[in-house]
């Protein structure tokens, strides 16, 4: 080979490194680039495309894009409106977290838009789903076993709907999820009180019967707590104090399991241990 060859095949060589060097970092910068759709877009049709995402359904989309709307535009005609079906949206597409800090930002944004017996009441659908469907699905944990720190913040988020706006239309529900959560509150203090006899803390138990009736009167677990009051009284050989809670349960409950020493139906120790089988309370009966 000359060497006029070799100095063409050097140029040919430097050449084609050249061209892969720059299409090849191209490629490179494309894989770490963040492109955003809605970047750059006018606030109009940002607004249009979310709301076209949310009549489809497509609530995580929506929240994404309307959430690119607010930090474009965060002073303009359309950001009230979309902090407001931002926060549904989210809601929708579960994540409860973003949906309660979208809401509370609009609280104290508008405190007296028209809207806010809504936002109250979304705030409180949001709280009483936070932590709870991933709990549920994957683990099978009963409801009142968790951490009701968000349910009882639901339950005041409703209460609000009720007690300051009772004209609004969205009240009449709000009082009906209320009365879920003293449920839901009062199947706690069951299943603690269960746990406790399960123990052979009778007293412990007592005391959570006692509290569950004077705190949550009429709930739906008002005739086990006086159920577990006969069995815990039983267990501390106090005759008259069982003898007189079994007289209020059948006049209020003559069907009770506890009547018949059928109650409480603990699980089984092979089911404790069987990860599969989802929790089941002692109070089952209903």
């Amino acid at each position: 080979m000359t060497q006029r060859s070799i100095t063409r095949s050097l140029h040919l060589v430097l050449l084609v490194a050249v061209l892969f060097g720059a299409t090849g970092c191209e490629s490179i910068s494309k894989l770490w680039k963040n492109e955003d759709a809605n970047e750059g877009q006018p606030v109009d049709a940002l607004y249009d495309k979310g709301h076209e995402q949310m009549t489809e359904g497509r609530w995580a989309g929506a929240a994404e894009t309307f959430q690119r709307l607010i930090a474009q535009y965060p002073y303009g005609a359309y950001t009230e409106q979309s902090l407001m079906e931002m926060a549904y949206a989210q809601y929708k597409s579960g994540k409860h977290d973003d949906a309660v800090s979208t809401i509370d930002r609009f609280i104290r944004t508008y405190p007296t838009h028209k809207n806010i017996p809504y936002f109250y009441y979304l705030r409180g659908l949001s709280n009483a789903s936070r932590n709870a469907i991933f709990l549920q699905r994957v683990f099978s944990l009963e409801s009142s076993n968790r951490d009701l720190t968000t349910p009882m913040q639901a339950y005041n988020d409703f209460s609000i709907v009720v007690e300051r706006y009772p004209n609004s239309r969205y009240a009449h529900d709000a009082g009906l999820r209320m009365i879920e959560l003293r449920d839901l509150f009062a199947k706690h203090e069951l299943d603690t009180g269960l746990y406790y006899l399960r123990r052979g803390a009778d007293v412990a138990a007592i005391a959570r019967a006692k509290y569950l009736i004077e705190t949550y009167p009429q709930s739906i677990w008002q005739n086990d707590a006086v159920a577990l009051l006969a069995v815990a009284y039983d267990d501390l050989g106090n005759e008259a104090l069982a003898a007189d809670a079994r007289r209020v349960l059948q006049q209020n409950d003559p069907s009770h399991p506890a009547l018949t020493g059928d109650w409480p139906d603990f699980p089984s120790k092979f089911r404790k241990l069987n990860p599969f089988a989802g929790e089941k309370s002692g109070a089952e009966h209903h």
